[in-house]
């Protein structure tokens, strides 16, 4: 397996040498040459499987230059019980026929992001320790991602982390998980910005291929491959977890802010996962909605995120999109170039009235949008007629799921967090705090540690400089 940019400047390479990469050189997203099939005999095979079993038969397919025995060894050292919780790793429940919610989010930062990001945490390890280099991770969060690659990377020797997020952005238990972490080789920094500002430096810091060379950075956000990779394995253990026999299709609801979660589900259709629909659910911030119901793609500015109460969500520019449209564009990377450059020109783009819009009609994405009062209503709905108490964000996507819900098709609607995150908005929901594991009593209480920058990369980089893990 060999893997391309979405913008054709890049020869293909192994796995390992675009593992610690987030752009390619161009300013693209890495992708693999081709997605391998799984045939339906091989898929019956599978079935059976453990989530461990599961996930070597599917990231052997995408990572060939990593020894099967030490890529094994890799995936057993992080999906265990201990860390997960239980051995199904991704436990199924139902809620009642033909409905059911994949549980994501019992790992170590109670976040659906844990799955892929403690894999990731192993793999750099694991690669590094090959030629004793060291590595300075760079990522921005709207939430979970920070403190599930913070917890997945936390006391790896040679390696630093400098994680940017928007300041006050955040639930107050997603700051604390993070800015609490006295971890040396943790360093939080706080934008006064929102959470594209953060994103848009981590982008230009990577373009900046000296500086990018001199402190070996590498990304951790979801425009890592690896990370897109390792998800595409829950889908098809909730696949098998819903289903009797091979052939029969579902639908998965997904609340979606930068496309990566959502993107492992369509890659894992390109595999041959019977998927009839791949239902997209957004809140206020409806960049990716508004395309998927017009073709029209037009990034919001700053001014224009509504802060929300599902905060990971507040995205108006998904960095993961690119990929999608490049499969879309029948990987041709002169469109996407095309659109790209259009977007940094305009501020978006319109496929109505192209080639690209007859497919993107056929792609099996539907989506819609999901408001406070929404979430505040499935909240309670699920906890009344289920005794269920889900987050913020997998109730945007349980709410659209609903929306688009078939009879006789089986409904999987992915779990984002546990309530605990989002204590106030539980509290407004239901009239009561959400559960919270021991482990994370008093977390909020505990001393916090952060710097504070403008939204500038010249001040970024002079931070990572002066801190980086040499």
């Amino acid at each position: 397996m060999r893997y391309v940019s979405t913008r054709g400047g890049m020869p293909p390479q192994p796995f390992t040498s675009i593992l610690i990469e987030g752009l390619a050189p161009d300013g693209g997203l890495v992708v693999p040459e081709r997605y391998p099939k799984f045939t339906a005999e091989e898929l019956a095979r599978l079935r059976a499987s453990s989530y461990r079993e599961l996930a070597f038969a599917i990231l052997s397919r995408y990572i060939d230059d990593i020894e099967p025995a030490d890529l094994k060894a890799i995936i057993t050292r992080t999906y265990t019980a201990a860390a997960f919780g239980s051995e199904d790793i991704t436990p199924l429940k139902t809620l009642e026929p033909g409905l059911h919610l994949l549980r994501l989010a019992n790992g170590p930062t109670l976040a659906f992001k844990d799955i892929a990001l403690q894999l990731l945490g192993n793999l750099f390890e694991h690669v590094l320790a090959k030629d004793g280099a060291k590595l300075n991770i760079l990522g921005a969060t709207s939430g979970d991602t920070g403190s599930s690659a913070e917890y997945a990377l936390r006391g790896k020797r040679g390696i630093s982390v400098f994680m940017l997020s928007p300041r006050g952005r955040m639930s107050a238990f997603q700051t604390a998980q993070m800015y609490a972490l006295a971890d040396p080789n943790i360093f939080n920094l706080a934008i006064e910005g929102v959470f594209d500002d953060c994103q848009d430096i981590v982008k230009k810091i990577a373009a900046d291929a000296a500086f990018k060379r001199r402190y070996r950075l590498g990304a951790v956000n979801s425009i890592n491959w690896a990370r897109v990779a390792a998800q595409i394995v829950y889908y098809f253990k909730g696949y098998f977890a819903a289903t009797r026999s091979e052939g029969e299709e579902v639908a998965f609801a997904v609340p979606s802010g930068n496309f990566g979660n959502i993107l492992a589900g369509h890659v894992a259709r390109e595999m041959g996962l019977p998927i009839r629909r791949l239902i997209l659910a957004t809140n206020e911030n409806d960049v990716l909605d508004e395309f998927f119901r017009t073709g029209c793609y037009r990034a919001r500015g700053a001014a224009e995120v509504v802060a929300t109460s599902s905060p990971s969500m507040d995205i108006s520019r998904a960095s993961n999109f690119e990929r999608f449209v490049f499969d879309l564009a029948g990987r041709d990377p002169a469109v996407v170039r095309a659109l790209w450059q259009k977007l940094d020109r305009e501020g978006g783009f319109d496929v109505a009235g192209t080639p690209l819009a007859d497919k993107l009609r056929a792609s099996g994405f539907v989506s819609s949008r999901s408001k406070h009062a929404d979430r505040i209503a499935t909240i309670r709905s699920v906890s009344e007629k289920y005794g269920v108490i889900v987050d913020p964000h997998t109730a945007d996507g349980i709410k659209v799921g609903l929306s688009y819900r078939e009879s006789n098709l089986p409904l999987i609607c992915l779990e984002t967090a546990l309530p605990v995150k989002f204590a106030a908005t539980i509290r407004e929901a239901l009239g009561k705090e959400p559960e919270r594991p021991e482990a994370y009593r008093g977390l909020e209480a505990l001393p916090q540690r952060c710097a504070m920058l403008p939204v500038d990369a010249g001040a970024v980089e002079a931070y990572i400089a002066e801190h980086a893990c040499a």
